[in-house]
């Protein structure tokens, strides 16, 4: 498994991209169904980090489309300042996890300070209409007896990766559709909510799993598995 690394902290959104945001998101939203749920054979689950962002509306619009849902790894800095995208997540059939408020290397921090990371964000995720997450992903996927510890204390399954998009790295549409092809039953694969090429790949994500008989599914909080959505 490689870990992604640091990224430059992204601003928070104020003013006029707030506002553009909150207005991108006044649009009708349904849950959407599995693709091709009767033909389901097993499901994987789809996973999308760092948001919510300026690109989370067109991130629903194209997963909508195809008739995908997803966990969404929310970060609680971001969902703080734009809750209407949370909640947007949540009216487009996705769940919402947690991903610590502020993206640290939680191994280096003490237990004080990952209960503060983990705590707050799950706060402001309920607070914001994500309702309270059940799923927790430590940034980077690194993690150790401290980090499990608190995450448990507030009923969290931690969850990592089975495949990695690698659309932290640079990865190409075409390699992101590959890694997507390595997926089998149960398995989880790890996605940016910000990244261009992932949106684009999400189409043919789509037609490959149905093709495969898989459907995407949520993330079973007693197994960490991918399961049938409830």
């Amino acid at each position: 498994m490689r870990i992604h690394p640091h990224r430059t902290s992204r601003s928070l959104r104020t003013g006029l991209a707030v506002a553009t945001l909150v207005g991108a998101c006044t649009l009708t939203v349904d849950a959407a169904a599995p693709a091709q749920a009767a033909t389901c054979t097993g499901y994987v689950g789809l996973t999308f980090d760092d948001g919510p962002s300026s690109s989370t509306p067109a991130l629903l619009d194209v997963l909508r489309q195809n008739g995908l849902r997803a966990t969404m790894f929310n970060e609680g800095r971001y969902a703080a300042a734009t809750p209407t995208l949370v909640r947007a997540q949540v009216a487009a059939g996705m769940w919402v996890g947690n991903h610590s408020y502020t993206h640290p290397h939680l191994t280096q921090l003490s237990q004080s300070q990952v209960d503060s990371e983990i705590s707050r964000t799950q706060q402001t995720i309920s607070s914001a209409g994500g309702g309270t997450p059940r799923l927790f992903r430590p940034p980077y996927g690194e993690t150790n007896a401290t980090v499990r510890s608190v995450a448990a204390k507030y009923g969290l399954t931690q969850i990592i990766w089975d495949v990695d998009s690698q659309d932290w790295n640079g990865a190409s549409t075409d390699a992101i559709v590959q890694a997507a092809a390595r997926l089998t039953s149960g398995q989880v694969i790890l996605m940016h909510d910000w990244a261009a090429n992932t949106r684009a790949a999400i189409p043919r994500i789509a037609q490959g799993l149905a093709a495969r008989g898989l459907c995407a599914g949520m993330i079973s909080p007693q197994t960490g598995r991918a399961v049938a959505p409830a």
